[in-house]
């Protein structure tokens, strides 16, 4: 029911009433990507600190606030190239979402870790060796489509 029923909140932003969804569509899954690419880069060029070892040996603290840094930049940006398109988004928005999502993403990340060592596996599958497996890919985007549905109906559309 874990990948099922998280990605079924993929569908109700491309499809959410009464604004451009696909726009907040690609807006969640770059941003969520950009979380990953900025822990990933700064963790790997000046991570020294680990975060929870015994869970995910590879995740520092540098590597979290680079999730952040870069992921709030990339908000930022893409807000401001189509906010037209955009219903309710402003800068304001931008950065929360790009807090917001950049810690879910970690947390997402850090909780499909503990589900590969509580399994006793290394990787969640062989499709794409060397990254962890299909659920290494999807663990943030699935823990962040219900945070930007929420966000999106009780925050940026409420009348």
């Amino acid at each position: 029911m874990y990948v099922p029923w998280l990605l079924n909140f993929i569908q109700k932003i491309n499809f959410f009433p009464h604004v451009e969804g696909h726009y907040y569509l690609l807006y969640f899954v770059l941003i969520t990507k950009f979380s990953d690419t900025g822990a990933y880069a700064v963790g790997s060029l000046i991570g020294k600190h680990k975060m929870i070892p015994r869970i995910s040996p590879g995740k520092t603290w540098e590597g979290f606030g680079g999730a952040i840094v870069v992921s709030t930049l990339a908000s930022l940006i893409f807000t401001h190239v189509f906010a037209s398109k955009m219903a309710g988004m402003n800068w304001k928005h931008a950065i929360i979402l790009g807090i917001v999502l950049s810690i879910t993403a970690v947390v997402g990340d850090l909780i499909e870790s503990l589900f590969k060592r509580e399994a006793g596996v290394k990787d969640s599958g062989k499709l794409f060796p060397g990254i962890g497996g299909i659920l290494d890919l999807l663990d943030s985007l699935l823990f962040n489509a219900p945070i930007m549905y929420l966000y999106l109906r009780h925050i940026l559309t409420r009348p």
